[in-house]
């Protein structure tokens, strides 16, 4: 490979990108729009369920219960009515998730040692969040009924009995839950496969069809020397991109980074090689700026967003779709991401990940290397 030609394509790959500035606008612009867009619309925390509550003895047990749960961060109560009917009607017009019916005597059953039903009425349509708005309200009145268990028996004089099994749990790496703390990081990967695949995917293309790959086809210059020289510029470009993404994570969304920036960069740079090689990839078989435009978002962008575990577990999904996951290099850089800035690990933990993103980049490089030809067709 002869680095002076190799460094003549880069140079005029880097005239040609200050020159169209509202191409190098986009391709640092659209990556903060997305982090920005995605980073506060894409929440996945499950709190301030819409509830609508009925309360049918209004004694000071209910009044406790019911107190207890509209001061949780989980609940929003938007309604207290006297009927069944008006809360049923909240739930049907989308106005209440969760409907709960105190009934009448609640307080004298507490009291006579009885047990008294609580009624929860869930709104089904959303799944996710009537599972888990009903794993609240279940631990929430579990142990508002310990509670009174508790109260009885220091009433009847017997001694304190301690609960047969007692869970100490303790979160790692993520202590709030706060479902940013792992989507932002998985973010970086989906934008930057998307940005990468797309920027380079119009190179060569671009050259077709402006009629200068002719001129480039007559020099002495070898495919691999014009792959590399194109893709210099936009390493550049992509480390730029990789940087304000980190820094926005860490300082706009405040993700904790328990990482070496050092190993992030390392990684950075063998994932933004491989999606380059395969937007360059995509130019070359494209031959049109706007096939490869469709081309690397079909490629880059559905994969990366469904299949790459980013915002779906990869273990839920079909068995099929499992494997399929694993062909793609940003199922291995989400997770290279998120260990690094959640765990904080090193290359002896990332190892298979970074080995699998390298024989990415060297297949891509590779594959793009042959596919093109000095010669008209």
């Amino acid at each position: 490979m002869n680095i002076k030609r190799v460094k003549a394509i880069a140079h005029k790959e880097f005239i040609h990108i200050l020159r169209d500035s509202k191409s190098l606008f986009a391709s640092i612009f659209i990556p903060v729009m997305l982090l920005v867009l995605f980073g506060w619309a894409l929440n996945l925390d499950v709190d301030k369920i819409e509830t609508v509550i009925c309360d049918f003895d209004r004694s000071p047990k209910s009044r406790e219960l019911i107190s207890r749960i509209a001061k949780s961060r989980f609940f929003n109560v938007v309604d207290y009515t006297d009927t069944m009917a008006d809360a049923e009607q909240h739930i049907m017009y989308g106005r209440a998730a969760i409907m709960l019916s105190v009934p009448a005597g609640f307080g004298r059953d507490l009291a006579k040692g009885d047990s008294p039903v609580v009624g929860v009425a869930i709104d089904g349509s959303d799944a996710n969040r009537a599972t888990i708005g009903l794993g609240y309200l279940s631990n929430m009145i579990s142990i508002f009924s310990n509670e009174q268990l508790n109260d009885k028996i220091r009433a009847s004089g017997i001694k304190k009995i301690d609960q047969p099994l007692e869970m100490r749990q303790i979160v790692w790496f993520n202590p709030e839950l706060e479902s940013k703390n792992y989507i932002v990081p998985g973010l970086i990967a989906v934008i930057m496969t998307v940005i990468a695949a797309m920027i380079t995917s119009l190179t060569i293309a671009r050259e077709w069809e402006k009629g200068t790959m002719e001129q480039l086809i007559s020099t002495p210059i070898r495919g691999r020397e014009l792959i590399t020289g194109k893709l210099i510029p936009y390493i550049v470009i992509g480390y730029i991109d990789v940087f304000i993404s980190v820094f926005m994570s860490v300082i706009f969304f405040k993700v904790p980074f328990h990482g070496s920036y050092l190993t992030l960069f390392i990684m950075s740079s063998i994932f933004l090689i491989g999606a380059l090689s395969m937007g360059i990839l995509v130019s070359i078989a494209g031959k049109t700026q706007l096939l490869a435009n469709q081309l690397s978002l079909l490629i880059a962008f559905l994969p990366a967003f469904l299949l790459s575990g980013f915002a779906f577990t990869i273990e839920n999904m079909p068995v099929i779709l499992q494997f399929l996951s694993k062909l793609f290099p940003a199922t291995y850089f989400v997770k290279i991401l998120k260990s690094v800035f959640l765990k904080g690990v090193g290359f002896n933990i990332l190892f298979y990940d970074m080995a699998m993103l390298s024989l990415y980049c060297l297949i891509l490089f590779a594959v793009a290397n042959k596919k093109f030809k000095k010669r008209l067709e």
